[in-house]
């Protein structure tokens, strides 16, 4: 634990931590409440994970097959056949997902043309605050599965979700025999991972528990980037009665690393030999073509002395109970608290010479979070038809400051083996910001027959702002401080048609709505203080067929957004008067023979910018940053029953050319990776050697519009040992 985080929180944290290790046989901890215990092993009946209960595209208990939308589930046995360490990694194999861990907001995601903060990431259902500001590189360790619902959301998620959501869902308690299971694995770039788990009942009659740690690390492979990240999560489930359960929640994350920001555009004429192709194009002020210099793919710019941390506590707790009559009462309650901090040289721009000029730039969170949701579900007839309607009720409050750097010195270092140099002097200020946010959500359920079903729901949101800003000397700043309301109506209207066994027909039309400027946290006085909309009208199909054995899904949507602020390059922003994004997915998967398992999917994405002018030009018709046109993935696996078995398995990921900003001067060059595993079991242990990137491609994974001056590395060829054991 670093000093700079509050110690007062250390003590009960590492009392509860201790209490949790002592109880491991007989109780430890986890839950999450809505629909009766539904454990996530659909993968034999269900290829694409289409019958597996998903928390975050309904309150209905739907699957993905019963929503009419697009809702992809990656569940626990796919994390760990596939070898994804990290919420990235796994929402990379997703239908035309792409992802990147800039470290101003990592974990980011981009699909269906929308990125960052347009995409609500939640954590067991709830949202914690936009993407840009909170997320963190997180690993998968401690996760039961991860639900992505596409398009407009805010149905569920409310404000934020004009692109959709993915949620994170944490390893919960199942009724049962104690399961224990391990895990270790060493690979390149000296990369640790090691993680327990425990779950199943208890000697007390009708207590179940779950507990997991995990801990991750890493030396990066750019110099000096080293990652330590710790996942502790655990919770319990009280089946009181028949018709009541309580449960409880914790966990605690930390994650410290030296960063790293980005390797800078340089000219293909200081290049010279060592232009690399990763990058094409032009771009500002530099003379003439762009690249990567490649003696700079390993180079970190950044500061000796930077820092970016953080810690977080998450606790939650509630009770799911039936009342008889058709009506079933749930609440949940929590609380949550993060700590964050960046000092760090973050914009590394090439001087058209031999130099580059750094900046420094530090700022800190202090986040407090408590909320409440109670829904009410009713089962009951309407006009003789099946229906079901859940109303919820949804309150949070958050209080977040923000103190950050009022002076901002600079300087500069040769291309070429640069001195790391210090932060140096460090002023700062403050900004807070006060949000207390009420929704009241009504979805409702009919079968209009045994093959048709009506669904929709609307969401009324009440938002409430108040934000400070003051100097180094703590006068406000011009505007500050001011207090604003949003309230925003958004919902979905849809239907399902089973057209026969397993073959179902969909269509729904959605909206959802999220703040023009940045996000909530940064919201200014002088910035219109509006809303985007954003609506969506999708079709699509779902089929299980053979026997259970293949299955295969086909999305077709159109979406528009309205009132869009788009990020300009050192904390500017430009209004782009709307943002229309249209696209087809397909995905399918099939195990044609027990031994045999294959997979793929594809997504051809046309996202553009319209009504985009301001002084000096127009990006009308242009492109959204780190939207590729196509995304394609596809896998393989096979088992040779021997007498000790062997899975040899492999995939490839193919990701078109992106824009890094909304001039669309400079593409990351469309790039191919492929992946190849192999693994035996000897008793109860499983070990397995897995091979990234085998061709050692070069590429750019990620650009962060705000750094406009460089762009992220994907990683070099790495290899990975690791062993596994559940008992």
């Amino acid at each position: 634990m670093r000093a700079h985080f509050n110690s007062a929180l250390l003590t009960p944290m590492s009392a509860a931590v201790t209490a949790a290790l002592a109880l491991l046989g007989s109780t430890p901890v986890y839950a999450q409440p809505r629909l009766p215990e539904v454990r996530v092993e659909a993968r034999l009946d269900s290829p694409l994970n289409n019958d597996t209960r998903t928390d975050s595209a309904s309150l209905l208990g739907l699957t993905p097959r019963e929503t009419p939308a697009t809702v992809e589930v990656i569940d626990r046995a796919t994390m760990e056949s596939r070898g994804l360490r990290s919420v990235t990694e796994a929402a990379q194999g997703a239908v035309g997902v792409t992802a990147g861990d800039n470290p101003a907001e990592p974990a980011a995601f981009s699909m269906r043309g929308f990125t960052n903060s347009q995409i609500n990431t939640l954590y067991n259902g709830i949202k914690i605050g936009p993407q840009n500001m909170t997320s963190r590189v997180m690993d998968t360790g401690n996760l039961e599965r991860i639900e992505i619902l596409k398009g407009p959301a805010s149905l569920m998620s409310g404000e934020g979700a004009a692109g959709g959501a993915i949620n994170f869902v944490t390893r919960k308690p199942h009724s049962g025999a104690v399961e224990n299971e391990a895990y270790l694995s060493f690979g390149s770039f000296k990369t640790l991972r090691a993680g327990f788990g425990s779950g199943g009942s208890t000697p007390v009659q009708g207590l179940d528990y779950r507990f997991d740690v995990n801990r991750s690390s890493s030396n990066g492979f750019i110099d000096d980037t080293w990652s330590r990240n710790v996942h502790i999560s655990g919770g319990l489930d009280y089946q009181v009665s028949s018709n009541l359960k309580i449960w409880g929640a914790v966990e605690y994350k930390e994650d410290r690393s030296s960063a790293y920001w980005g390797t800078p555009l340089v000219t293909t004429t200081f290049a010279g030999a060592n232009a690399t192709s990763i990058v094409s194009g032009t771009y500002g002020t530099l003379t003439g073509p762009i690249t990567i210099d490649g003696r700079t793919l390993k180079t970190n710019y950044n500061v000796l002395d930077n820092r970016h941390t953080a810690e977080e506590y998450f606790v939650r707790g509630g009770f799911d109970w039936t009342l008889g009559s058709g009506l079933t009462l749930r609440d949940q309650m929590y609380y949550y608290n993060a700590k964050r901090e960046w000092l760090n040289s973050e914009v590394y721009a090439f001087d058209n010479l031999t130099q580059i000029n750094r900046d420094r730039f530090y700022v800190a969170h202090d986040q407090r979070l408590i909320g409440n949701k109670l829904e009410l579900q009713w089962d009951a007839k309407l006009a003789g038809k099946d229906n079901r309607m859940v109303a919820m009720l949804d309150y949070s409050s958050l209080d977040f400051e923000r103190p950050g750097a009022a002076n901002f010195p600079g300087d500069s270092v040769p291309v070429v083996a640069p001195p790391r140099g210090t932060y140096g002097l460090l002023t700062t200020q403050r900004q807070t910001a006060d949000i207390r946010n009420t929704a009241l959500v009504i979805e409702d359920r009919l079968k209009l027959t045994p093959a048709l079903t009506l669904i929709g729901g609307v969401r009324r949101e009440s938002i409430d702002i108040d934000r400070t800003s003051v100097n180094a000397a703590g006068a406000n700043r011009p505007g500050f401080p001011f207090s604003t309301s949003f309230h925003p109506t958004t919902g979905r209207a849809g239907l399902t048609y089973e057209l026969a066994p397993g073959f179902t027909l969909y269509g729904q039309y959605a909206t959802g709505a999220d703040v023009a400027a940045n996000n909530l946290f940064l919201l200014a006085s002088n910035q219109p203080l509006q809303l985007t909309r954003a609506r969506t009208i999708e079709a699509g199909v779902k089929h299980l067929f053979w026997d259970k054995k293949a299955e295969w899904n086909l999305a077709v949507y159109d979406i528009e957004r309205r009132n869009v602020y788009a990020a300009a390059g050192g904390q500017a922003l430009n209004i782009a008067g709307k943002q229309n994004s249209k696209g087809v997915e397909l995905s399918a998967a099939v195990k044609p023979v027990q031994p045999l398992s294959l997979w793929g999917n594809i997504a051809h994405t046309n996202a553009k910018y319209a009504d985009y002018t301001f002084a000096g030009g127009s990006f009308s018709g242009n492109t959204p940053p780190n939207v590729p046109r196509i995304v394609a993935n596809a896998g393989a696996s096979y088992r040779f029953n021997t007498t000790t078995p062997l899975e040899v398995g492999g995939s490839v990921r193919h990701v078109g050319e992106r824009f890094h900003s909304d001039a669309n001067t400079v593409k990351l060059i469309a790039y191919t990776v492929g992946d190849a595993y192999a693994a035996t079991e000897i008793g109860k242990a499983r070990l397995s050697f897995r091979v990234r990137n085998l061709t050692n491609e070069k590429y750019a994974i990620w650009s962060d519009p705000f750094y406009p001056d460089q762009i992220l590395l994907g990683a070099p060829r790495s290899y990975e040992l690791s062993a596994s054991m559940k008992f």
